[in-house]
């Protein structure tokens, strides 16, 4: 005890001689200064929300090939008939999180996608078929409903937008399939992008441990609210090396939301423009104070942004009045603005700010895709192909400014297949002729050249090929 005490004078003395700004700062947050206090737990909050995160056990069925010679004619005629391929099955493990007491669970994309069926399996062992509901792979974002009628324990959901760095959080979630687990942490950083392969990037970053099978598990607040679903882990060896994402609960809403009124399709805002991040040379030639924002490269004609007044050279650096800190950020505040609204820029050109109104709107069919199978002796025949729009360009996940005709799909095993041409593929001409639109390409196909010269754009790359 005369320790305990000799620690706790030595807490006053410190804080005694604090400065008046940082005694202000220890008003709401404070050391511990008691027994009791250095005694305090996590576990009545857990006891109260554990029940919200569940486990998500997704099968698929595969084909094993007994053999690497099995269904090949040549080997079966000299070595007979091999054993058929076998169906096997797999199942993944992930977790969810309960938001709505009718049943309806937040996972992540990645953990249900390709799935034949889902099962959730709750904390205190009872288990559901569910179904999905709505699913992105771009947001990594999935919500399935459990087949029940019994109101189930949900977890609200708290302003992800609120969080500061240093809070305190928990991770709770299934890691490695042992069992539910809990960890804690604090918010290590905020507004995080290139963490992952897809085209999201504005993630909270935490030092609670999350791990595989933590995936679509809950990150939680001090006051039992759902903050972020854990879904990504940095580290080369898959295991927690102190750094875990979680995708921001405020993006969560926007696409429940979208759930529950029977979307087919989760939907960002199309802004008609493309952005690039604000390095350190670009902000100094720009003449502003920091290299933060998205600067304006280039917009599309007729778009709502050239419509909003935005200009190439232009720097974005706040939505609303919140800072926006790089393209994927201006991204993901358009997005949680949600489609249907206005929201206030604030742009910075030469040094001088003024603030412009967007329109938050889908991306439009600008031109009727007009989709077309390509037959015949063509090296693109069994290659689907339509006009691009930016509608089409969402669907595909290309460029938004994207135009020209482009290869939906493509039959296997077709010449089109066997020459190596790919989805999203954009023919750009043949023989020297601009092709306008599939009508163009379907109408040179019937004229039936000898000599094809195509050139195509793959990835923003010209590639040319001459085939006879």
């Amino acid at each position: 005890m005369p320790g305990l005490l000799r620690r706790t004078a030595v807490s006053l003395l410190a804080l005694s001689m604090l400065t008046p700004v940082a005694v202000r700062a220890q008003d709401a947050k404070t050391v511990p200064a008691t027994g009791e206090q250095m005694q305090m737990s996590f576990s009545p909050l857990v006891k109260t929300t554990h029940g919200s995160v569940v486990n998500v056990y997704a099968e698929r069925m595969v084909q094993r090939r007994a053999s690497p010679f099995a269904g090949d004619p040549f080997f079966e005629q000299f070595f007979g008939q091999q054993m058929p391929n076998r169906t096997q099955k797999q199942v993944s493990l992930g977790s969810g999180v309960i938001v709505e007491a009718n049943g309806t669970v937040v996972t992540n994309n990645h953990v249900i996608d390709g799935a034949d069926e889902i099962k959730v399996a709750l904390s205190d062992g009872r288990e559901y078929p569910c179904k999905v509901v709505l699913k992105d792979d771009r947001l990594d974002l999935a919500v399935l409903k459990i087949d029940t009628t019994e109101p189930l324990p949900a977890l609200p959901i708290g302003d992800s937008d609120g969080l500061e760095v240093g809070d305190l959080v928990l991770a709770i979630g299934n890691p490695f399939g042992v069992g539910q687990t809990v960890t804690s942490g604090i918010v290590s950083a905020l507004a995080r992008n290139q963490v992952t392969e897809g085209d999201f990037g504005f993630f909270i970053q935490t030092d609670a441990s999350i791990n595989p099978g933590n995936s679509g598990g809950a990150l939680m607040n001090m006051k039992g609210e759902l903050i972020g679903i854990n879904t990504a882990i940095f580290s080369k060896g898959g295991g927690s090396n102190g750094i875990g994402f979680a995708i921001p609960a405020n993006l969560v809403k926007v696409f429940i939301a979208a759930a529950d009124s029977g979307a087919a399709s989760f939907e960002r805002p199309y802004i008609g423009a493309s952005f690039d991040a604000v390095t350190s040379d670009v902000a100094e030639s720009l003449g502003l104070r920091t290299a933060r924002g998205a600067l304006v490269v280039r917009t599309i004609e007729g778009g709502p942004a050239e419509q909003a007044g935005l200009k190439p050279g232009q720097v974005i650096t706040a939505v609303n009045g919140v800072p926006v800190e790089h393209p994927d950020a201006l991204g993901y505040r358009l997005t949680t603005a949600g489609l249907g609204k206005s929201v206030t820029l604030t742009v910075d050109e030469g040094g001088k700010q003024r603030d412009v109104t967007l329109a938050l709107s889908a991306a439009p069919e600008t031109k009727p895709r007009d989709e077309r199978l390509i037959e015949g002796k063509a090296p693109f025949a069994g290659a689907t192909v339509a006009n691009l729009s930016p509608r089409l360009a969402y669907e595909l996940h290309m460029a938004a400014d994207a135009t020209g005709v482009v290869i939906t799909k493509i039959v296997p095993g077709s010449p089109a297949a066997r020459l190596g041409f790919a989805p999203n593929d954009i023919l750009v001409a043949v023989n020297g002729a601009e092709i306008g639109s599939a009508a163009d390409l379907a109408a040179l196909v019937e004229s039936g050249p000898g000599l094809w010269r195509i050139e195509i754009e793959r990835g923003g790359q010209r590639i040319r090929q001459l085939f006879r």
